[in-house]
């Protein structure tokens, strides 16, 4: 099969869009990611997919830390951002949870510290032990066969 093919499959898989930050000295680095899952509840760990040629990927290593922001629908905008597709015009505004970055009213937030890692292929998976989390109401961001989307609630019949 060619990578288009197999690229297009994965791509009929709707996911919910995220942005992983951590922070080397005082720079923070960013990337949009749909790569993000639980992985389990006692301890609290989570995973993420880093390309092995992404920048970022030597910047968790150099931190062994990163934040994963679960964007709402109306930020798409700090999506394509970090996805290196639009510059944001007014910018990306941070805070701070655990002197680590995360996007400004984004769905929920999971800082974690590196318990491990994993070169599979050419990424690299990231184990995530659960740190501090955050959460507020709001509808996700959707990625779905190379778009952006938003959640609609199906109606029971």
């Amino acid at each position: 099969m060619d990578d288009r093919a197999f690229r297009n499959t994965m791509g009929k898989f709707a996911t919910g869009v995220t942005v992983v930050t951590t922070k080397t000295e005082e720079n923070v680095h960013g990337m949009t990611a749909n790569a993000f899952m639980s992985v389990s509840m006692n301890p609290k760990l989570i995973t993420i997919s880093v390309d092995n040629r992404a920048t970022m990927l030597d910047k968790i290593h150099h931190s062994g830390r990163f934040a994963v922001s679960i964007l709402g629908e109306e930020q798409q905008d700090i999506s394509m951002h970090f996805a290196g597709q639009k510059e944001k015009d007014d910018g990306v505004e941070f805070d701070l949870i655990n002197d680590m970055p995360i996007v400004r009213d984004s769905l929920a937030t999971v800082v974690c510290d590196v318990y491990d890692s994993y070169v599979v292929g050419d990424h690299t998976l990231f184990i995530g032990k659960v740190l501090e989390i955050n959460l507020r109401d709001g509808r996700p961001l959707t990625f779905y066969q190379g778009q952006y989307g938003n959640y609609r609630a199906l109606e029971h019949a």
